[in-house]
C-alpha cells in the first residue's frame, strides 16, 4: 500500500474518530453540558459560564437526542435532569448571577425566574448567587444547568460544584446534604400532624430578615397595631382581642413557603409570633426552621392563665390595691385578665406562657401516695409533729381547695404557678398549723379531740388561703400513725373497752333469752289467757253495770232525801214560827194574869190548862193518899210535873198506867187499892 493510500486511510480514520467523538447521544432525562476548550474570548468577572462563545462551560445545554459538538474543541458531559422525589423538596443554589448584598443570606427572587430552567433569563433578570428562596416542590423534573444551579435533595445533590472546597469534597465521593450543613431530614416536606396522640403546632424561626424592633422577642407582621386599633372601640371584648391574637397572618406569605413575600410584608428575622398548624409545608431549611411543640389544650374544669411576653406596653388593670404584678388586657405584656377556657389553642409557648389552673375541687394529699388526677402534690409528705409530752405523730392529711376561673389570673400573679401555691404557700401553712396544734396538746387529748382539731385546721387554712383568692373546701385528717408505746397503751384500753362491751352484749343476750322464754310461756298459755281475759272483761262489765245501778239508786236516794229534808226543814221552820208566836202570846197573857190574880193563882191556872191540853190523868189508877189528903198535896204533885218538863214547851209526860204509883214527897204510905 502506497504512502498516499495510508495517508488517506489515516485521514479517514481520524475524521471518523473525530466524528464519533463529536456525536453525543443525550438520554431522555439528561442534558449535555458543553465545555469549550478553545476560544478567543475569556469569561468576565467571576461567572463560570460562557454566554458569548468564551472558552469554558457554555450556557446552552444539549437536550435529549443525538447532538454534535466538534471534538476536541468541545467536550460534552451528560447530567441527569433534576428530579425531586415525592415527600422531598429541592433547594436551589445558584453559582451564577450577581453577588449577594452584604448581610444577605439568600438571593432575591422574582417571579420571572420561574423554576430556574431559563438560565439566560435568570442572569439577565438580576438573579443572584447563593441560596434561592423558593424551593422545588416534590415531583419536579426540570433540566437545570448543572453548573449554574446546584439542587439539594435528601438523597442526591444535582449539579457540578465550582467552589474549590466543594470540588475537593466531590473528588472524594458524591456530595451530600451534609456537605452543605444540612441534615437529609431537613430536605423533606414539613408535615405537622398529631404525634403520639398529641396535638402539635410548628414554631417558626426565620433565619433572614430585618432585625426585630427594640424590646421585641418575636416578629408579628404589622406588630400589634391592629390590637391598639380594636381597643379604641369600647364595645370590643377581651374574647375578641384573643381571637385576633391567635388568628394567623400566615396567609400573607403562604405559611412561610413564599419567603420573598414574607420579607416584602415586613417579616423580621428570628422567632415568629404565628405558628404553623396542621398541614404539609415546603420550607427552605436555609431560611426557616420549625420546632414542634404541643398545642395548648385546656380541658374541662381548667383554665389557662396567659403570661404575654410580647405585645403592647404593659397597662395594668388590677387597681392600686393589688400589688402582686400587672393584670392586663389581651395584647399587652403581662398576665391577661381573661383566661383561656376549654378548648385547643395554636399558641406559641415561647411568646405566651400558659399556666393551667384547675378550677375543679383540687384534692391535695400530704401522704406517701400522690393523687391520680394531677401531680401537684407529688412533693407533699406526711406531716410529722410532736405532742406536748414528746410523742411523735405522723399525720396523713387531705386538703381540698378551689380556684375560680375569674380569680385565676390574680392567683397566678400572686404565686406564679400552681406548683408554687401548693409547695410554697399551702405546704408551710398546713404543716406549721398542725405542728403548732400538736405541740399544745397531749397525745390522748389529740386523739379524743381529733374532730375539733380538724375543724380548727379548716378555719385556719381557709382564713390563710382567702388572702390568695383561694377557697378552702375541706381539711381532713386521713390517718394518724401513733408511737409504739402509745399504741400499746391504747390497745390495752381498747381491749378492756371491748371486753366491757362484750359483757354488756352478753347481758343483753340473757335478757333477751328471758324475754323469749317469757314470750314462749305466754304463747303456750295463750288460750287460757284469752279465756281469762274474756272472763275479766265480763266481770268488769257486770261490776260496771252494778256500779251504774248503785250510782243511780244512790242518786235517787240522795235527791229524795234532799227533797224530804227540805220539806221537813220548811215544816219545822213554820211550826217553830207558830210556836214562837203562841208562846209570846201566852207569855203576854200570863203576865197580865199575874198582875191581875197573883203569881200563885196564875201558876195554878197554867197547870190546869196544861193538864187539860196535854191529856194528863190527874186521878191515878192507883191512888195513894196520905193521912190527911189536901189540896196542897195535889199542888205539890203538879209542880213536880212542871219542873220535870211536863208543862210548857217541854216534852209531854207519859200518862200514868195502872201499875204506876204516884207518891208525894210528904204523903204517907197507904196500901194500894184497886
Amino acid at each position: 500500500m502506497s504512502s498516499s493510500t495510508v495517508a488517506v486511510v489515516a485521514l479517514l480514520a481520524l475524521i471518523a474518530f473525530v466524528l464519533l467523538r463529536s456525536i453525543h447521544k443525550i438520554g431522555p432525562s439528561e442534558v449535555g453540558l458543553v465545555n469549550k476548550r478553545l476560544g478567543l474570548r475569556k469569561l468576565r468577572d467571576d461567572n463560570p459560564i460562557a454566554f458569548r462563545g468564551e472558552a469554558g462551560y457554555q450556557a446552552t445545554l444539549l437536550m435529549p437526542g443525538l447532538r454534535v459538538r466538534l471534538w476536541p474543541i468541545f467536550s460534552v458531559t451528560k447530567f441527569p435532569w433534576v428530579q425531586v422525589p415525592a415527600g422531598e423538596i429541592g433547594v436551589v443554589i445558584a453559582q451564577v448571577g450577581d453577588p449577594l448584598p452584604i448581610g444577605a443570606k439568600s438571593a432575591e427572587y422574582r417571579s420571572a425566574f420561574g423554576n430556574f430552567s431559563d438560565l439566560a433569563g435568570f442572569v439577565s433578570g438580576g438573579g443572584q448567587k447563593g441560596v434561592q428562596r423558593p424551593v422545588l416542590p416534590p415531583g419536579t423534573l426540570v433540566p437545570l444547568h448543572p453548573v449554574a444551579f446546584m439542587v439539594l435533595t435528601s438523597r442526591q445533590v444535582f449539579g457540578l460544584p465550582v467552589a474549590p472546597e466543594l470540588v475537593r469534597m466531590g473528588r472524594g465521593g458524591a456530595l451530600s446534604p451534609a456537605s452543605f450543613g444540612l441534615d437529609p431530614a431537613q430536605l423533606q416536606v414539613v408535615v405537622i400532624a398529631p404525634s403520639g396522640g398529641q396535638d402539635v403546632v410548628g414554631i417558626v424561626t426565620t433565619l433572614e430578615g430585618q432585625p426585630l424592633e427594640s424590646g421585641d422577642i418575636a416578629s408579628r407582621l404589622g406588630g400589634f397595631a391592629d390590637i391598639a386599633a380594636m381597643e379604641q372601640d369600647p364595645d370590643v371584648t377581651d374574647a375578641e382581642l384573643i381571637d385576633t391574637l391567635l388568628g394567623s397572618k400566615n396567609d400573607l406569605h403562604n405559611n412561610y413557603q413564599d419567603f420573598q413575600a414574607f420579607l416584602d410584608a415586613g417579616g423580621r428575622i428570628g422567632l415568629q409570633h404565628d405558628p404553623l398548624q396542621y398541614g404539609a409545608y415546603l420550607l427552605n431549611p436555609f431560611l426557616v426552621r420549625v420546632d414542634f411543640v404541643p398545642m395548648l389544650v385546656v380541658n374541662q374544669g381548667e383554665v389557662a392563665v396567659i403570661k404575654g411576653f410580647v405585645g403592647l406596653p404593659t397597662l395594668d388593670t388590677s387597681g392600686v390595691e393589688f400589688k402582686f404584678g400587672s393584670i392586663v388586657r389581651p395584647g399587652h405584656r403581662g398576665i391577661w385578665q381573661e383566661p383561656l377556657r376549654t378548648g385547643k389553642y395554636p399558641i406559641n409557648p415561647r411568646v405566651y406562657a400558659a399556666e393551667i389552673v384547675p378550677t375543679f375541687i383540687l384534692t391535695l394529699n400530704w401522704a406517701n401516695a400522690a393523687s391520680q388526677a394531677h401531680d401537684l402534690d407529688a412533693r407533699l409528705e406526711p406531716i410529722i409533729g410532736k405532742s406536748r409530752e414528746g410523742f411523735v405523730f405522723t399525720i396523713d392529711l387531705q386538703v381540698q381547695i378551689h380556684v375560680s376561673d375569674a380569680r385565676a389570673p390574680k392567683v397566678i400573679s400572686m404565686v406564679g404557678t400552681m406548683v408554687n401555691l401548693v409547695n410554697e404557700v399551702l405546704q408551710s401553712a398546713v404543716g406549721n398549723h398542725f405542728r403548732n396544734t400538736l405541740q399544745a396538746l397531749e397525745a390522748v387529748q389529740f386523739i379524743e379531740t381529733r374532730q375539733a382539731v380538724q375543724r380548727a385546721a379548716f378555719d385556719a387554712v381557709s382564713q390563710y388561703l382567702a388572702s390568695y383568692d383561694v377557697e378552702t373546701r375541706g381539711v381532713y385528717i386521713q390517718d394518724v400513725v401513733f408511737p409504739d408505746e402509745l399504741v400499746e397503751v391504747l390497745t390495752r384500753r381498747e381491749i378492756a373497752n371491748q371486753e366491757r362491751s362484750t359483757y354488756v352484749e352478753q347481758q343483753k343476750a340473757e335478757t333477751a333469752r328471758i324475754e323469749t322464754e317469757k314470750a314462749r310461756g305466754t304463747a303456750d298459755m295463750q288460750s287460757q289467757l284469752a279465756a281469762s281475759q274474756v272472763s275479766v272483761d265480763i266481770r268488769t262489765n257486770e261490776a260496771a253495770a252494778r256500779e251504774a245501778q248503785a250510782n243511780g239508786e244512790a242518786a235517787f236516794v240522795r235527791l229524795t232525801g234532799e227533797a224530804e229534808a227540805d220539806k221537813l226543814r220548811a215544816i219545822g221552820l213554820a211550826e217553830a214560827k207558830a210556836t214562837e208566836a203562841l208562846g209570846l202570846a201566852k207569855a203576854e197573857g200570863y203576865e197580865a194574869q199575874r198582875q191581875a190574880i197573883g203569881e200563885l193563882s196564875t201558876a195554878l191556872v197554867a197547870v190546869a190548862g196544861a193538864i187539860s191540853e196535854g191529856g194528863i190523868d190527874i186521878v191515878p189508877e192507883v191512888l195513894v193518899t196520905g193521912g190527911g189528903g189536901s189540896l196542897e198535896g195535889l199542888a205539890a204533885t203538879l209542880m213536880q210535873v212542871v219542873r220535870s218538863g211536863g208543862l210548857g214547851g217541854g216534852t209531854a209526860p207519859t200518862p200514868a198506867t195502872a201499875t204506876e204509883v204516884l207518891v208525894a214527897d210528904d204523903a204517907p204510905e197507904v196500901p194500894a187499892q184497886v
